[in-house]
């Protein structure tokens, strides 16, 4: 539009608004780039934060082991794994018959862990009212037979049950930990495994293999 020789333009609203936004992004991009943060449109996984769990005991507590008694490997559960603490047992029991032995190992893995362990972040999930019997006629050698079906326990405690048996060569048979339930269902060799130690709760059983 023209008035005497002047020329007027009319300033176009949303040319400016477009300046004024372009010039923000690049303040912002400038502070961004300037605090050494680079900017991703990709999610990024940096994988679970890391356990301040120790799963170690101190020297201090370590249950001090009388001398007439031997020390057994248990599995505890500590960070989702499972992990062996020593523990003092008679002798008699370590070297007695298979069912004396699982016995003595199931009550170690049913006792709830010391103040020492409980500060390095040891659990179990054994249960307390769970007991072993001897095998029954027909069964395969080595059997043991729990108050409970072995799948109906939860995946830890039957992992830290497996894991604490095979660590014992009388309670061994073929590689495997042989155990049946209550009922009539027949027994299965349980096998522990680094993939049963490193995540328990993860797998439904420890790796089970149906006997001849």
């Amino acid at each position: 539009m023209k008035h005497g020789d002047v020329t007027y333009r009319r300033r176009n609203p949303l040319r400016g608004r477009s300046a004024a936004s372009l010039a923000g992004l690049l303040a912002v991009a400038a502070l961004v780039s300037g605090c050494g943060i680079r900017t991703t449109s990709v999610p990024v996984d940096a994988g679970a934060a890391p356990s301040r769990v120790p799963c170690r005991l101190s020297a201090s507590d370590v249950a001090t082991r009388s001398p007439d008694s031997v020390g057994a490997e248990v599995y505890l559960v500590c960070a989702s794994q499972l992990v062996t603490v020593d523990r003092p047992m008679p002798p008699d029991a370590v070297g007695g018959k298979p069912v004396e032995v699982a016995r003595a190992l199931l009550a170690e893995v049913q006792r709830a862990p010391s103040a020492g362990e409980r500060r390095a972040g040891f659990t179990t999930a054994v249960p307390a009212g769970l007991r072993v019997d001897p095998s029954r006629g027909g069964d395969p050698a080595g059997t043991l037979r729990l108050s409970s079906q072995p799948e109906d326990l939860s995946a830890e405690a039957l992992a830290q049950l497996v894991c604490t048996y095979a660590e014992s060569e009388s309670l061994v048979r073929d590689g495997s930990v042989v155990l049946g339930g209550p009922g009539d269902y027949p027994p299965r060799g349980y096998l522990c495994t680094s993939q049963t130690k490193s995540r328990p709760g993860d797998l439904a059983t420890p790796e089970a293999l149906p006997l001849d």
